[in-house]
């Protein structure tokens, strides 16, 4: 191996691919000094602040993806595409990394596409129970494919699984704070139920409009909620709450351990990074699956939990009828709270950044 081992990490576009790429990231720093690590993403990307915050370089991709909607919008797609191509050439020649990892988002298929063609020894993270494009087409190019989910071998090459489960970020299951605290540091009150609903990194609008057209009942509910909103939707939701003292808003939360902590019952999509949160914490869920995602992965993610008697779904066409019974129905029954933590708690993988840093050097020494 040489002095300064070199590594870039592709991907991104939500919270579901960026915190794991920076989990993976810590796992390699931790078991090799002086680790050289780059991030490539997609200008205009969250990427493009979140890994910075971590402490990470990162280099941008004009890269975009393809508009269902419009045939004519794609050829200023496939321009990107092949202007990308070209600038991931240049990044992989100037920088000469020992491996290339990629973790799913658009930026992550120029990347690992050139490095495969540069002979880079290549691994990818599929994070999801539904194997998603960019890394279905990768998966004939790279040398290894980390997996979350059994059964993968439907979407893969079988000699190159390997099961390592989700990474997730470190001070999410590292909080040291009491549930007391953490409540307090919301004004909220540690003698009542609270629920934790957030809808992802950027927002979920189904989540947010069903708070809003069931705020009064949530109110007087003898319940307290914690609301993560996303950027776009939080004016809107403030000016809606007013002053009512049950539901915090707040647009985004930088420390989700904190809330994690606070919260006895967890509201979310069921994006694989959010579940395998909620699996090493052990926190029962009403999972409400976006239906705005590639072949619906989302409800196969949330089914999976379902099936284990480990979490419950919520349908997002039903969700603002049916989300505030579901919760009062789990609130209401202690003794199912505690199977639900119990059985969500049995799926954790709680060394996954670990494993996949191990893989990806394996690939190095080979």
């Amino acid at each position: 191996m040489k002095d300064k081992l070199k590594v870039i990490i592709s991907g991104g576009g939500t919270g579901g691919h960026i915190f794991p790429a920076l989990s993976i990231a810590d796992a390699l720093r931790r078991k090799v000094a002086g680790i050289d690590i780059l991030f490539v993403g997609a200008e205009g990307r969250m990427e493009m602040q979140r890994v910075p915050e971590a402490g990470y370089r990162i280099v941008g991709l004009p890269v975009m993806g393809f508009d269902r909607h419009s045939l004519f919008k794609n050829v200023k797609v496939l321009w990107r595409l092949l202007k990308s191509e070209r600038m991931a050439r240049r990044i992989l020649r100037d920088f000469r990394p020992d491996i290339a990892i990629g973790v799913g988002g658009y930026a992550s298929g120029p990347t690992l596409r050139e490095a495969a063609r540069m002979g880079v020894p290549t691994m990818i993270q599929e994070q999801n129970s539904y194997a998603g494009v960019t890394n279905r087409l990768l998966s004939k190019h790279v040398r290894k494919i980390c997996v979350a989910y059994p059964g993968m071998e439907k979407y893969f090459d079988a000699s190159k699984i390997v099961f390592t489960g989700n990474p997730v970020r470190e001070s999410v299951i590292s909080t040291a704070v009491s549930r007391a605290e953490a409540l307090g540091r919301y004004g909220l009150s540690p003698d009542k139920p609270t629920v934790l609903i957030v809808g992802g990194s950027l927002g979920a609008r189904t989540l947010n409009e069903t708070v809003m057209a069931n705020s009064r009942w949530m109110e007087e509910s003898g319940y307290q909620f914690i609301c993560q909103t996303g950027k776009a939707y939080y004016g809107r939701m403030l000016s809606h709450l007013g002053q009512m003292k049950s539901v915090v808003a707040l647009d985004f939360i930088k420390d989700m351990g904190v809330c994690y902590r606070a919260a006895d019952l967890v509201v979310s999509r069921a994006g694989a990074g959010a579940i395998s949160e909620l699996e090493l914490l052990g926190k029962p869920a009403i999972l409400v699956p976006s239906p705005n995602v590639a072949e619906d992965h989302q409800t196969k993610n949330a089914m999976a939990l379902v099936e284990r008697g480990a979490a419950v779904c919520v349908r997002d066409a039903e969700a603002q009828g049916q989300l505030m019974p579901a919760i009062a129905a789990l609130l209401g029954d202690s003794r199912k709270l505690a199977q639900m933590s119990d059985n969500i708690r049995a799926l954790a993988s709680p060394d996954a950044a670990s494993r996949i840093a191990d893989e990806a050097l394996k690939l190095v020494n080979r």
